[in-house]
């Protein structure tokens, strides 16, 4: 069906471009490697929207957008540094944890009843996480999850998850109030506009990094721009939690590459444990 291949063509993509921007934009600030990959995204995001009908907006689809936006900041230059100083293997697995925290911060926020299979879905992420360093069991029965903490990528990345959890339900609002093609671009464009806007303002990060390696830039930037497009079609043929799912499987292509492109360590232990994260994701979307 057209939406499980635009699904899977959008996790292709965001993994793709999360390898070729650990690979070509590690030596910047993780705050510059954020700006490069979305200036560079927004010319494509420019010339769709000039093709795109736009829909009434009210005040709660600005709101909504705009409390998102802070929070997104944070996670994007958390998610840039979570792949800059740890491997992919052990950074992106860790997404897989967004809608885990989204039900028990309904359950917390809302009181929201956990169903079993949610519930098993959560167990499979944690599980899974726990397979991601298996080999440390013999340190230990605990070892495994102690490994993940002393991984800075690994906890920057788990940070990342709990901010997705509650900018996903702010964006969700936005899309009532709007489309999904219209607030797929205007939000990203709304994006890089506050990372531009922000960057003078932190420490390390320099406007000229923005020249530095354009065709870099540029590749990143289409690849992403191909994210965002097919992620959109997607979401307009589908329910959300289907097509989130399944761009899930972004994290086990993202491990693949951190073992083909950066010779990531214990390739078996990996893949086994992000694709147990993933299972878990399908539990939780599809019948928690």
């Amino acid at each position: 069906m057209e939406w499980i291949a635009c699904s899977l063509l959008a996790a292709f993509s965001v993994a793709t471009a999360d390898a070729l921007t650990k690979r070509n934009l590690g030596d910047l600030d993780p705050y510059e490697m954020g700006v490069v990959r979305l200036v560079f995204m927004a010319p494509w995001l420019l010339l769709v929207l000039a093709f795109i009908p736009r829909p009434g907006l009210d005040r709660t689809f600005f709101v909504s957008m705009m409390a998102a936006l802070p929070f997104e900041l944070a996670a994007f230059v958390l998610y840039m540094k979570a792949i800059k100083v740890s491997p992919l293997s052990l950074t992106l697995p860790f997404l897989a944890f967004t809608p885990a925290f989204i039900i028990l911060t309904g359950r917390v926020l809302l009181g929201e009843r956990i169903t079993p299979a949610g519930l098993l879905g959560i167990l499979c992420i944690v599980a899974g996480a726990y397979s991601l360093n298996l080999s440390h069991a013999r340190e230990g029965v605990f070892a495994p999850f102690k490994a993940i903490f002393r991984e800075k990528g690994s906890r920057y990345m788990l940070a990342v998850s709990l901010i997705f959890s509650l900018t996903g339900v702010l964006g969700k609002i936005a899309v009532l109030h709007s489309d999904p093609y219209f607030f797929g671009v205007a939000y990203y464009l709304a994006f890089t506009l506050l990372m531009l806007a922000a960057m003078p303002f932190v420490k390390g990060a320099k406007p000229g990094s923005l020249l530095k390696k354009p065709a870099a830039g540029a590749v990143i930037g289409a690849v992403g721009a191909v994210e965002v497009f097919a992620h959109m079609v997607a979401i307009s043929l589908v329910q959300a939690a289907y097509m989130i799912s399944l761009k899930r499987t972004s994290i086990i292509f993202g491990v693949l590459y951190g073992v083909w492109l950066f010779k990531d360590d214990k390739p078996a232990e990996r893949l086994a444990g992000a694709s147990i994260m993933v299972a878990g994701v399908f539990l939780i979307t599809w019948f928690g």
